[in-house]
């Protein structure tokens, strides 16, 4: 607690003083002092503070006595615990009713299930093969219909052309004759107006 509430006025010191708080006679100054010396006097009296007594954990466990462990000891426990996992293990097997030749039929019958996996193992890629093949002749279709869809376009597109192109002739052709009669129209006026010139002129 001692340690505690002199690090707090220290830090509430070192506060005042970087940002210049002041509330009357408290300044930062003055706490940062006074929290350095609480430290000081506390750090002082915790030197003369009696060391904690050491504990023998070599009495809880041997194997620490003098850093080494017995390997005699060591070796006997792991002798112990597998005649113990052993034994254990064979009660279990007696309980399930599991003999040698449960586990050769056992044994005998994983071997059938890997020769029938073998077997099985061909059929698997053909079918692979076959799911891929259809997938690649479905992308065929799609892509021959988008193909379809755009001759279609193309081919209504030329047509709409040739329409435009037929349209543009006829119209050439009633331009033609239109600019003839305008023309037989304008040799017609300038034979009334040399008539008219004439008769003015003789007047």
């Amino acid at each position: 607690m001692a340690y505690g509430l002199g690090a707090s006025v220290v830090i509430i010191g070192a506060l005042f003083k970087i940002l210049h708080w002041e509330f009357g006679p408290l300044t930062g100054g003055l706490l940062l002092a006074v929290g350095l010396i609480t430290e000081a006097l506390i750090f002082a009296i915790s030197a003369f503070e009696p060391v904690d007594d050491e504990y023998d954990w070599s009495l809880v466990y041997p194997e620490l006595a003098g850093g080494q462990s017995s390997g005699k000891n060591a070796a006997k426990e792991a002798k112990e615990a597998e005649g113990l996992l052993s034994r254990k293990l064979d009660e279990l097997l007696k309980e399930a009713n599991i003999d040698a030749e449960l586990m050769t039929s056992l044994g005998d019958s994983i071997r059938n299930f890997e020769g029938a996996a073998k077997g099985i193992a061909p059929s698997v890629d053909a079918i692979e093969t076959t799911k891929k093949y259809s997938e690649e002749m479905a992308q065929a279709a799609a892509q021959m219909e988008s193909l379809n869809s755009l001759y279609k376009v193309q081919l209504e597109s030329a047509s709409r052309q040739a329409s435009i192109n037929e349209e543009v002739v006829q119209n050439a052709g009633a331009l033609k004759d239109q600019m003839e009669s305008l023309a037989s129209n304008l040799s017609s006026l300038n034979g009334v107006y040399g008539g008219m010139l004439s008769a003015m002129s003789r007047n």
